[in-house]
């Protein structure tokens, strides 16, 4: 389950972020660079609290982004 999460957040993060480079998103929401390429080849679990940001950026709801919600 927890992997199908962390595979369900990449997905969706990279639907948001369309054009947008991992740069500018780091630069944007205050996550290194490194880290959001890492959640999104799902090399790396997310905190809550880069969670709670990336949504808060997106303006998207936090069950929507780990795909508990569509």
């Amino acid at each position: 389950m927890k992997e199908d999460l962390v595979e369900a957040f990449a997905k969706n993060l990279k639907l948001l972020m369309g054009d947008m480079s991992v740069s500018d998103l780091a630069k944007k929401v205050g996550i290194p660079q490194q880290t959001i390429s890492r959640y999104l080849l799902c090399q790396r679990e997310i905190t809550l609290t880069n969670l709670c940001k990336i949504a808060d950026f997106f303006d998207e709801d936090i069950d929507y982004l780990i795909g508990r919600k569509e």
